[in-house]
């Protein structure tokens, strides 16, 4: 019996050995949390790392969903560290929900807010702490690794401050700093987010939050130290006080995801800076956005995810955002099904995105 017993454990560690050693790619799952930037890294060894959990209020249920379905697709027991890029709702707002469904390890953020707001308050003071408990802590500065197994994950921005030592592959003068003026200095949470940049391999991405313009300026400018990378997950869901040329124009990337809304980013000024970016291939949209219409949009098998009250005919002219801080219509809300994007990324620096809602894939080979 104890012959059997043994050979039975044998057997099922030797099936979780091979089954670790199979996934040869780093999987990325860039999440629909309503231009929350949930994304969520599995890198070969199986270690885990999400970005951001979305909305909270009456969207918590759904945005832990969408997010769980990923951690499902990922075959995830538990989430080894969540980085918590800054303190607006739309980013950590679901972390209570989500962290009720799914053990997470290790919590990650830039120390607390700059901007009080009563749920970021509230949730700062009567819950983030019985979270951080059940796992470990760590307040991140630029230059800090996280320790990932098969990954160098390096943190580039985070609590206001950049990166001041060149990564490997970068350091050289960014032509594209000239002529490019910078915009009211950013005292919210924004400035602050958390920015990561991840290699595996040959293949490099970059994941910066919500990082405002004139802070891409002091990352970017004068020389650039991140250098070129693949993949770009698009600033601050695609709005255009974040993306400036200095950034986006400089990263080189082959490709851009970007977890926009309906009505939250892609404003025609960012989108002009997207579709002009050097070596960019294609852009991949989270959402149709109205706000770029169909002047300023990608082909629908770019799009994830389209508008619930699809009309005969979408007008090609972009709707006209309203102004900062006016007491506009909230945008469409969408909680239907939803859908993500998927990279897979090979150490040879290829990669793969694939749109979940139509399965059209497309292979960005090694450079």
């Amino acid at each position: 019996m104890r012959r059997a017993l043994a050979l039975l454990i044998a057997v099922a560690a030797s099936a979780v050995f091979v089954g670790a050693q199979a996934r040869q790619t780093l999987d990325i799952w860039v999440v629909d949390v309503e231009g929350g930037n949930a994304t969520l890294f599995v890198a070969p060894s199986g270690e885990s790392l999400l970005i951001d959990t979305g909305n909270g209020g009456a969207a918590a249920a759904r945005d832990t969903g969408r997010i769980m379905a990923a951690v499902t697709d990922a075959g995830l027991s538990r989430i080894d560290h969540l980085i918590t890029t800054h303190w607006h709702a739309d980013h950590f707002g679901a972390m209570a929900e989500l962290a009720a469904k799914i053990p997470i390890r290790h919590f990650i953020d830039h120390g607390d807010t700059v901007e009080p707001q009563p749920g970021s308050t509230a949730f700062l003071r009567d819950v983030y702490p019985g979270l951080k408990a059940k796992g470990t802590y760590t307040v991140v500065k630029p230059g800090d690794r996280i320790p990932i197994a098969d990954l160098d994950w390096r943190i580039v921005t985070s609590g206001g401050q950049v990166i001041k030592t060149p990564l490997p592959g970068g350091g050289n003068v960014n032509a594209f700093c000239r002529g490019v003026e910078p915009m009211p200095v950013d005292e919210t949470e924004n400035a602050r987010s958390v920015g990561s940049v991840i290699t595996f391999g040959a293949f490099r991405a970059v994941h910066l939050g919500d990082i405002t313009w004139t802070k891409e300026l002091e990352l970017m400018c004068p020389n650039n130290p991140i250098g070129a990378v693949d993949l770009f997950i698009v600033s601050h869901h695609g709005q255009a006080i974040s993306n400036s040329p200095a950034l986006v124009h400089a990263l080189h990337s082959r490709a851009g995801i970007m977890n926009n809304g309906v009505r939250k980013g892609g404003q025609p000024d960012a989108m002009k800076v997207l579709f002009s970016a050097p070596g960019m291939e294609d852009l991949w949209e989270m959402h149709f956005s109205q706000l770029s219409g169909q002047e300023y949009t990608v082909p629908g098998m770019f799009i994830a995810n389209g508008v619930d009250d699809q009309p005969q005919a979408l007008p090609i002219a972009p709707l006209a955002a309203p102004a900062r801080g006016s007491a506009a219509a909230p945008p469409p809300v969408h909680n239907g099904q939803a859908y993500w994007f998927k990279v897979s990324a090979r150490a040879d620096g290829t990669f793969t995105v694939t749109n979940q809602r139509n399965q059209f894939s497309k292979t960005y080979a090694k450079k």
